[in-house]
């Protein structure tokens, strides 16, 4: 018996090599990027602004850089984005990243599309030194923010034309390194995470990006301190990673047609594979 779900005129176009690839279909949606000022989430919301996207960005307290981007969007794509400042585990503070949303989307036809979830803390606190309030922390900000966040913008999308969500982990998240007790573990947590997420609505993707060591962001410090330097010696990998890797794999999944879900994208250039070689 055939499939009641199969698509012979979809069938046919692809007996004669006939694809369909989207192109800038995210222009006209609201794409929310909480964190979007740091360095990785700069480069997405450039990448996105250039595609034609409407974007919240968030920050969590440096108005001065938050301000320099939107200036920088302006200039170089023409384009106005909606800054929202605070920490992610304020209620207050989630509520009005969707406010903000509800409005871009009521104001410019564009409805919510996705999101990416960019803020943590580096958590950098020697190993002789954790206790709970540094656990505590780092749980707060790693993980209970994040998973909060979304919840909620998921729970949005999902009663309304579904979308997509991106968290954002670490290479810590998938490979132990040492002295990442207090910031790796709740990295891993926020994957797992994002897996139970994307078995709970039908209409709403969610997925992981996973950066390595980055010339920005939280990683930047480490690898200008050279804490990096022997895996680009032994041919561990190329390069440092750059902010517009992550932008890259953070649009792959926000594509609104994307066909992936509950994975964790490790951009990494290989480095939790051939660390040990």
């Amino acid at each position: 018996m055939p499939s009641h779900y199969w698509d012979e005129s979809l069938a046919e176009r692809y007996r004669h090599f006939r694809y369909e690839f989207a192109d800038r279909s995210l222009a006209r949606r609201t794409v929310i990027i909480a964190g979007g000022t740091g360095g990785l989430g700069a480069a997405t919301v450039a990448l996105l602004a250039r595609e034609g996207a409407e974007i919240v960005a968030g920050y969590r307290a440096n108005h001065d850089r938050a301000e320099a981007l939107r200036s920088a969007i302006e200039d170089q794509f023409d384009r106005q984005i909606v800054l929202v400042q605070g920490e992610l585990t304020s209620a207050d503070v989630r509520r009005s990243y969707l406010d903000a949303a509800e409005r871009l989307a009521a104001e410019r036809s564009a409805p919510l599309a996705g999101a990416a979830i960019f803020p943590g803390d580096p958590a950098r606190v020697a190993f002789e030194a954790l206790d709970r309030k540094t656990m505590e922390a780092s749980l707060e900000a790693n993980y209970v923010g994040p998973v909060l966040f979304a919840k909620e913008i998921g729970e949005a999308m999902e009663r309304a034309a579904g979308g997509s969500l991106v968290l954002l982990a670490s290479m810590q998240a998938v490979a132990a390194f040492p002295s990442s007790l207090n910031y790796g573990a709740p990295k891993a947590a926020l994957a797992h995470a994002a897996r139970i997420l994307a078995q709970q609505w039908a209409r709403v993707r969610v997925n992981v990006v996973a950066p390595g060591s980055t010339v920005a962001g939280m990683g930047g410090a480490s690898a200008q301190a050279g804490k990096y330097d022997r895996y680009v010696e032994d041919g561990a990998i190329p390069r440092f990673g750059r902010p517009e890797d992550v932008a890259r794999a953070v649009r792959f999944f926000l594509e609104p047609d994307n066909y992936t879900t509950g994975q964790v994208l490790v951009v990494d250039g290989g480095l939790t594979l051939r660390r040990d070689k």
